[in-house]
């Protein structure tokens, strides 16, 4: 089976008006994509209003073929209205001669991943305090083998025996560029937490620690009043979702 991820950061007074064309629009349509199995709007917790749709596909070739098509121009078309400024700005110079800043409006950005630990009749759910929870770690290249064998024998057994975890996938990018993602999905967000502040988590990632890169990242943003820079060290991010609207179709 195949994932795709679109990222949308949304406007926060749109928020609502996006979740509501997402149910009403992009789920009938991707109900009459061929080989698409399911969607799910997730919406990040906390922070900048992010939204992302997570489908599910029967193959690769499924996703790409919609991925070329029409259809998903339209969609992705139609959801540029709900879209927040970004904090990349655009300089031009007018026909007067001034420097104007514009900001740009962000690109949604669309990931595809290879599902490698999905179980026979698994599928993904939908409910109400649905929590969907994904951890990316940062591998280095040769040791991504290494990486994908420990967390399908020792981590993902555990993981999906942790009270409250529905589901539990490891998913690779499918471009190549070895990006790889745990995907859990938690019965609730507290379910989430518990699983966290036990303790499990660290020991879990324990087990592949030595596997991660040291990245040094640097995130420049232009604010209103003054440039600023941020510097991070982190070998895994986590992203927690709450899970707004699902649809199986198969």
């Amino acid at each position: 089976m195949f994932m795709r991820f679109v990222h949308y950061h949304v406007q926060a007074d749109r928020v609502v008006d996006f979740r509501r064309r997402y149910e009403e629009v992009s789920i009938p349509t991707l109900k009459t994509v061929h080989g698409c199995l399911s969607a799910t709007l997730i919406e990040s917790v906390g922070g900048v209003p992010e939204c992302v749709s997570m489908t599910l596909w029967e193959s690769k070739e499924a996703a790409e073929e919609y991925e070329r098509s029409d259809v998903f121009r339209t969609l992705l078309e139609s959801s540029r209205p709900f879209l927040a400024q970004s904090s990349e700005w655009k300089i031009q110079l007018t026909q007067d001669l001034r420097l104007e800043y514009q900001p740009v409006a962000d690109e949604p950005v669309v990931e595809a991943f290879e599902v490698m630990s999905l179980r026979d009749g698994e599928e993904i759910p939908k409910g109400d305090t649905l929590f969907v929870r994904i951890v990316s770690p940062q591998v280095r290249a040769e040791s991504v083998a290494e990486f994908k064998k420990l967390y399908l024998e020792q981590i993902l057994p555990e993981l999906r025996r942790a009270p409250g975890c529905r589901y539990a996938y490891l998913v690779e990018n499918s471009a190549g560029e070895e990006k790889l993602l745990s995907v859990s999905i938690w019965n609730s967000l507290q379910d989430a937490e518990a699983y966290e502040g036990s303790g499990a988590y660290d020991l879990l990632t324990s087990k592949v620690q030595h596997t991660f890169s040291r990245l040094l990242q640097w995130k420049m943003q232009l604010e209103k009043e003054k440039n600023s820079q941020i510097v991070t060290t982190e070998d895994t991010s986590v992203k927690g979702y709450s899970v707004v609207v699902g649809r199986k179709f198969v």
